[in-house]
């Protein structure tokens, strides 16, 4: 699918100006490209970071496992934001938004939030909740697995929005 992005690529639209606003939106999107990658590359130092500071504490070379748990939960907001870039780059490259990759990604965020979620300190009607997102989620990626997900920008306006998605 090769598209040329300078042109204005709203279905319908020949408006200079709807087509200045829809390069700054390319643009913007770029941008936030470029500074997932920042984060990405903050976040494997933080978690480097984290892991040398622990294991140089006593007991040395030992981690806890509440330090396990933070680490795994750094290492999953990391593959998050991985994940997130992998939707900027594929809206970019094919200006569509894949709502299953989308769905996948918020999947993993509530896994993480599982993952470092501390029992004791939590209340039921939170953990209820979360598990219904989770069920929520799933049940969504099922559906969108066996129809198909994605959004065409062309079709519903900018950025791919249409009934809500995106």
């Amino acid at each position: 699918m090769d598209h040329n992005f300078d042109e204005c690529h709203i279905k319908g639209s020949n408006d200079p100006f709807i087509c200045f606003l829809q390069r700054i939106l390319r643009f913007s999107v770029r941008m936030l490209a470029v500074l997932m990658t920042l984060v990405i590359l903050w976040g494997i130092l933080d978690v480097i970071w984290v892991l040398y500071q622990r294991l140089l504490e006593p007991p040395f070379m030992l981690l806890q496992i509440n330090d396990i748990l933070a680490t795994f939960g750094a290492f999953m907001a990391v593959l998050i934001a991985i994940e997130i870039f992998a939707n900027i780059v594929m809206y970019l490259q094919q200006d569509v938004i894949h709502i299953r990759l989308v769905l996948a990604t918020a999947l993993m965020a509530a896994a993480r939030k599982v993952i470092v979620l501390d029992f004791k300190e939590t209340e039921w009607q939170h953990v209820a909740a979360l598990g219904g997102i989770i069920i929520s989620l799933g049940i969504s990626y099922w559906l969108l697995a066996h129809r198909g997900g994605s959004v065409n920008s062309h079709e519903n306006g900018a950025g791919g929005r249409a009934n809500g998605q995106g």
